[in-house]
């Protein structure tokens, strides 16, 4: 192991000096930079600097420093290539075995409060990443590490054998390029941000993984649960667990479906339970009781073993309502601590605590076969001043609120969509049929005799009178829909006939 080199050049300290101490146990000269190089002197472990290395100062505030071909030689020399072995005696260059370098804090230096652009710019690291990709291209012969929890592997192979095992570093060099490509897409991703740009050419996403799953949709399917880097306070990937085992895909997935819903609800306290990805009731109310009260009430059979989310803090009085039934999982803001001690008589209900703000997320990503489709965020709102009256009678104060708590509702189920409430809480909901009708038909029958005096909303427009028809049978008096259908005025004919105010949103909600 003599004279073998290891260039060492961290941001992030941790373990290093105990890492560095081993390499040199075994016979590694160690090099190094910055304050690195000054964390080993007070150790008292010997370094070599980087200027020794090169001939040449560190130089424009210790932005070119390793950025030099006695660096880099050292880094790509192919050791059995007979002209390379010659040019790097010829040139008096010695080769670096092994690299141990993290990158300038990009990531933790925008999540700052009010960062400056300049400052942003300014942890930009450029020859960190250049020693990594020199480092991994090369793993043939050189050893890359980016993550202290690698160190002991490395330690342990060295010990062991004398070097790393080529399989090793062909993993570590991986894991290096995923590595300096999440940075730079980060930093692409924060300049296009700050540029205002949309859709661009070319979009790179990078994201960290919170945990392997036991299995996704179906047992069969491997599964993993992912965030973005910058994920918002109030993402669930932020999200802090109190107690029950961990999460599953569909549980996800639920939970956060149950969230978009919750943030059209930003006035009163809200209820939301959700059952494979669409509302099975939804509630607002004088207080967070309330709320759940009429979102379990809306569908008591669809809500056993759904999700529920709540925007206000959970008392005791809503944790012993919401102990009464098998939950998936509970999401709220915050628990009082005799809410807890309520919640947690049950080993398997999951318990989170997220904060209620709003999404932070611009572009929604869906994946398809060989391909990602962005759009925009559906974060429209629609309210009274939007609304265009159709129809001979003009909707009542109470029917309009009713129409527009409906209107929150509709958007977040799945096409073709039908929400139907009354009194501050859905009562009946349609969803993912294959003609309008039909999800209409689902909704009414729910409801059944509730049906009398509700308000129904459709997530797009009336294609035909049929909806309008069956609504009035069942005693719907306010519709909103968007409108634009070109028999229009078939529905509004309908609607006339039957006394219902129908209006206007002008703007479509389907979400598939």
């Amino acid at each position: 192991m003599a004279n073998r080199r290891a260039l060492i050049s961290v941001s992030d300290k941790t373990g290093i000096d105990a890492f560095a101490a081993e390499l040199v146990k075994l016979g590694f000269e160690i090099i190094s930079t910055g304050g690195t190089k000054t964390l080993f002197e007070s150790k008292g472990i010997p370094v070599t600097g980087i200027s020794d290395v090169t001939g040449f100062p560190e130089i424009l505030d210790g932005r070119v420093k390793t950025l030099h071909p006695a660096v880099h030689s050292g880094l790509l020399s192919v050791r059995d290539s007979e002209e390379h072995r010659q040019q790097m005696q010829e040139l008096n260059l010695g080769y670096i075995d092994l690299v141990a370098v993290n990158l300038y804090p990009f990531q933790a230096t925008i999540s700052k409060p009010n960062v400056s652009y300049e400052d942003a710019i300014e942890n930009i690291d450029i020859g960190g990443p250049s020693m990594l990709r020199s480092a991994a291209k090369n793993h043939a012969f050189v050893t890359v590490i980016v993550d202290a929890a690698d160190y002991p592997q490395v330690l342990e192979e060295l010990r062991a054998n004398g070097d790393t095992t080529l399989d090793t570093r062909k993993k570590l060099a991986a894991k290096t390029f995923r590595h300096t490509s999440a940075y730079d897409a980060l930093i692409g991703d924060y300049l296009t941000t700050k540029l205002g740009e949309t859709l661009p050419e070319r979009v790179t996403v990078t994201y960290e993984k919170v945990q392997d799953l036991r299995y996704g949709e179906n047992p069969h399917q491997a599964a993993a649960f992912y965030k973005k880097p910058l994920a918002g306070a109030g993402s669930l990937a932020n999200a802090q667990q109190l107690h029950g085992k961990e999460l599953s895909y569909n549980n996800i997935n639920d939970a956060n479906a149950a969230l978009q819903i919750l943030r059209e609800f930003t006035d009163e306290p809200a209820a939301v339970a959700v059952k494979h990805m669409n509302p099975c009731g939804v509630g607002i109310g004088s207080d967070i009781f309330n709320a759940y009260t009429k979102a379990y009430e809306a569908d008591p059979t669809s809500i056993f073993g759904g999700i529920v989310a709540l925007n206000r803090p959970v008392d005791a009085a809503t944790a012993a309502k919401l102990n009464e039934i098998f939950l998936e999982i509970v999401i709220a803001p915050d628990y009082a601590p005799d809410a807890l001690d309520i919640l947690m008589k049950k080993k398997n209900i999951r318990l989170l605590k997220l904060p209620f703000v709003p999404t932070e997320d611009r572009y929604l990503v869906t994946s398809v076969e060989g391909g990602m489709l962005f759009q925009e965020t559906d974060t429209k709102q629609i309210t009274a001043a939007d609304l265009k009256v159709v129809t001979e009678r003009a909707p009542t104060e109470e029917e309009l609120k009713q129409l527009l708590f409906a209107w929150k509702v509709v958007k977040h189920v799945k096409s073709n969509a039908i929400a139907l409430a009354n009194d501050n809480m859905t009562i009946g909901i349609g969803a993912g049929q294959m003609n309008r009708v039909g999800s209409a038909r689902i909704a009414l029958e729910q409801a059944g005799e509730k049906a009398q005096g509700s308000a129904l909303a459709s997530d797009a427009f009336f294609p035909m009178g049929d909806t309008v028809e069956l609504a009035a049978k069942y005693g719907v008096k306010a519709i909103i829909q968007p409108g634009g259908s070109i028999k229009d005025d078939e529905s509004i004919a309908a609607a006339n006939a039957a006394g219902i105010a129908m209006v206007f949103t002008g703007v479509r909600h389907f979400k598939h």
